[in-house]
C-alpha cells in the first residue's frame, strides 16, 4: 500500500537498522535480507541528517532518523519505536505514528 499509494522516503540510517534487525534480531538469511534491502535501495535514499539541538528524541540514532525524515520533507514517520512514540506530541513538522496508526490515517479514521 505504501509503495502503491505513497512516496516512500527512507534514510541510509534506517537501511542500516533494517539490515541489523533482519540479520541479527530476526536471523533472516543473508540472501533474503539482501533481496529486501535491494528493494528498499531501489527507492531514493536520503543521506543521514544531523539532528538539531534540543531534539525531543533522546537516542542519538533515533534523533538522526527524525532529522533525516524532516530534511526529506516526509509527512509521516511510521515507527514502532517507543523512543519516538512516547514523545510524538512534542515533535513538530511531522506526524509520528505506529503502523496501525498509519493504516488508520490512510483509511481516514484518524486526523
Amino acid at each position: 500500500m505504501v509503495l502503491a499509494e505513497h512516496e516512500l522516503v527512507i534514510g541510509e540510517i534506517v537501511l542500516r537498522e533494517v539490515e541489523r534487525g533482519l540479520t541479527r534480531k530476526l536471523r533472516v538469511a543473508d540472501e533474503v535480507a539482501a533481496v529486501d534491502l535491494a528493494l528498499l535501495r531501489g527507492r531514493p535514499v536520503q543521506p543521514t541528517a544531523r539532528p538539531p539541538k534540543g531534539s525531543p528524541v533522546r537516542d542519538a540514532d533515533d534523533a538522526r532518523i527524525l532529522a533525516t525524515a524532516l530534511a526529506a520533507g516526509a509527512d509521516v514517520l511510521v515507527t514502532g519505536d517507543r523512543h519516538f512514540l512516547d514523545v510524538r506530541d512534542r515533535i513538530q513538522g511531522i506526524t509520528v505514528t505506529d503502523p496501525r496508526g498509519f493504516w488508520e490515517l490512510h483509511r481516514g479514521k484518524r486526523t
